[in-house]
Protein backbone atom coordinates (compact mmCIF):
# COMPACT_ATOMS: atom_id res chain seq x y z
CA UNK A 1 0.00 0.00 0.00
CA UNK A 2 1.73 3.72 -0.54
CA UNK A 3 2.31 5.94 1.77
CA UNK A 4 -0.29 8.52 2.57
CA UNK A 5 0.40 12.31 2.56
CA UNK A 6 3.37 13.19 5.80
CA UNK A 7 2.63 16.27 7.43
CA UNK A 8 4.18 17.72 10.27
CA UNK A 9 3.02 20.27 12.76
CA UNK A 10 5.23 21.98 15.11
CA UNK A 11 3.72 23.11 18.04
CA UNK A 12 5.02 25.61 20.86
CA UNK A 13 3.93 25.11 24.46
CA UNK A 14 3.92 28.07 26.85
CA UNK A 15 6.26 28.70 29.69
CA UNK A 16 8.13 25.95 28.36
CA UNK A 17 6.06 23.05 30.08
CA UNK A 18 5.22 20.01 28.34
CA UNK A 19 1.81 18.42 29.09
CA UNK A 20 -0.11 15.17 28.54
CA UNK A 21 -3.29 16.16 27.09
CA UNK A 22 -2.75 15.95 23.32
CA UNK A 23 -1.63 12.23 24.03
CA UNK A 24 -5.12 10.70 24.79
CA UNK A 25 -5.83 13.02 21.25
CA UNK A 26 -3.04 11.36 19.24
CA UNK A 27 -4.02 7.59 20.56
CA UNK A 28 -7.61 8.15 19.71
CA UNK A 29 -6.22 9.38 15.86
CA UNK A 30 -4.02 6.38 15.79
CA UNK A 31 -6.76 4.15 17.22
CA UNK A 32 -9.57 5.17 14.65
CA UNK A 33 -6.93 4.49 11.87
CA UNK A 34 -6.99 8.33 10.75
CA UNK A 35 -3.39 8.84 10.77
CA UNK A 36 0.01 6.70 11.27
CA UNK A 37 2.78 8.57 13.81
CA UNK A 38 6.22 8.96 12.06
CA UNK A 39 8.24 10.75 14.61
CA UNK A 40 7.31 12.58 18.00
CA UNK A 41 10.15 15.06 19.39
CA UNK A 42 10.32 17.42 22.09
CA UNK A 43 12.44 20.72 21.89
CA UNK A 44 13.32 22.86 24.59
CA UNK A 45 14.84 26.60 24.05
CA UNK A 46 16.83 27.59 27.47
CA UNK A 47 17.34 30.95 28.26
CA UNK A 48 20.54 30.93 27.27
CA UNK A 49 20.03 29.59 23.37
CA UNK A 50 20.92 26.07 23.84
CA UNK A 51 18.61 23.92 22.44
CA UNK A 52 17.85 20.63 24.16
CA UNK A 53 15.93 18.01 22.50
CA UNK A 54 13.77 15.08 23.87
CA UNK A 55 12.44 11.83 22.85
CA UNK A 56 9.66 10.44 24.75
CA UNK A 57 11.66 8.06 26.73
CA UNK A 58 13.36 11.57 28.22
CA UNK A 59 10.78 12.97 29.44
CA UNK A 60 10.19 10.61 32.46
CA UNK A 61 6.77 10.13 34.18
CA UNK A 62 4.64 12.40 31.57
CA UNK A 63 6.19 9.68 29.32
CA UNK A 64 3.50 7.48 30.62
CA UNK A 65 0.61 9.84 29.46
CA UNK A 66 1.87 8.71 25.67
CA UNK A 67 2.04 5.01 25.99
CA UNK A 68 -1.43 4.20 24.76
CA UNK A 69 0.09 5.96 21.42
CA UNK A 70 1.27 3.58 18.85
CA UNK A 71 3.44 4.82 16.33
CA UNK A 72 7.04 5.20 15.66
CA UNK A 73 8.10 7.88 17.91
CA UNK A 74 11.69 8.93 16.80
CA UNK A 75 14.55 8.14 14.21
CA UNK A 76 12.85 10.08 11.46
CA UNK A 77 14.06 13.55 12.09
CA UNK A 78 18.14 14.51 12.35
CA UNK A 79 19.34 16.37 14.97
CA UNK A 80 19.87 19.31 12.00
CA UNK A 81 15.86 19.11 11.52
CA UNK A 82 15.38 19.40 15.53
CA UNK A 83 17.81 22.27 14.95
CA UNK A 84 16.04 24.34 12.39
CA UNK A 85 12.42 23.68 14.21
CA UNK A 86 13.67 25.20 17.35
CA UNK A 87 15.68 28.07 15.76
CA UNK A 88 12.63 30.41 15.72
CA UNK A 89 11.36 29.79 19.53
CA UNK A 90 11.83 32.44 22.09
CA UNK A 91 14.67 31.04 24.57
CA UNK A 92 12.50 29.51 27.55
CA UNK A 93 9.74 27.85 25.29
CA UNK A 94 9.42 24.20 24.42
CA UNK A 95 7.56 22.81 21.54
CA UNK A 96 6.41 19.24 20.24
CA UNK A 97 7.52 17.86 16.63
CA UNK A 98 5.22 15.72 15.35
CA UNK A 99 5.45 14.03 12.27
CA UNK A 100 2.53 11.82 10.50
CA UNK A 101 1.00 9.85 7.91
CA UNK A 102 -2.55 10.65 6.98
CA UNK A 103 -3.68 6.88 6.87
CA UNK A 104 -7.34 7.92 5.97
CA UNK A 105 -5.77 8.85 2.55
CA UNK A 106 -3.75 5.87 1.67
CA UNK A 107 -6.85 4.68 -1.12
CA UNK A 108 -7.10 7.82 -2.53
CA UNK A 109 -3.35 7.83 -3.26
CA UNK A 110 -3.30 4.60 -4.77
CA UNK A 111 -5.94 5.50 -6.83
CA UNK A 112 -5.15 8.52 -8.11
CA UNK A 113 -1.79 7.23 -9.01
CA UNK A 114 -2.87 3.83 -10.49
CA UNK A 115 -5.15 6.18 -12.83
CA UNK A 116 -1.88 8.35 -13.81
CA UNK A 117 -2.89 11.05 -11.39
CA UNK A 118 -0.27 13.10 -9.24
CA UNK A 119 -0.42 15.61 -7.30
CA UNK A 120 1.00 18.50 -8.44
CA UNK A 121 0.26 21.18 -5.37
CA UNK A 122 -0.82 20.59 -1.75
CA UNK A 123 -0.89 23.33 0.71
CA UNK A 124 -2.51 23.19 4.15
CA UNK A 125 -4.66 26.35 5.30
CA UNK A 126 -5.05 27.84 7.84
CA UNK A 127 -8.76 27.49 9.86
CA UNK A 128 -8.43 31.13 10.73
CA UNK A 129 -8.35 31.99 7.19
CA UNK A 130 -11.45 29.40 6.43
CA UNK A 131 -13.39 30.61 9.41
CA UNK A 132 -12.63 34.47 7.83
CA UNK A 133 -13.75 33.42 4.76
CA UNK A 134 -17.31 31.27 5.91
CA UNK A 135 -17.45 34.96 8.22
CA UNK A 136 -17.11 36.82 4.74
CA UNK A 137 -19.61 34.51 2.62
CA UNK A 138 -22.65 35.04 5.38
CA UNK A 139 -22.08 38.97 5.41
CA UNK A 140 -22.05 38.68 2.01
CA UNK A 141 -25.19 36.44 1.64
CA UNK A 142 -27.10 38.53 4.13
CA UNK A 143 -26.56 41.97 2.52
CA UNK A 144 -27.60 39.63 -0.86
CA UNK A 145 -30.50 38.78 1.09
CA UNK A 146 -31.80 42.27 2.38
CA UNK A 147 -31.63 44.14 -0.60
CA UNK A 148 -33.44 40.92 -1.94
CA UNK A 149 -35.88 41.45 0.46
CA UNK A 150 -36.17 45.35 0.51
CA UNK A 151 -36.49 45.14 -3.75
CA UNK A 152 -39.54 43.07 -3.33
Amino acid sequence: MPLGPVDFLLARFEHGQFHGQMADALADLVDKGIIHIIDLVFVRKEDDGTITTFELDDLGELASAYNNVDGEAGGLLSQEDLQAAAEDLEPGTAAGLLVWENVWAQGFVEALRSAGGEVVAYDRIPAADIEQAYADLEGVDAADGASRSGSA
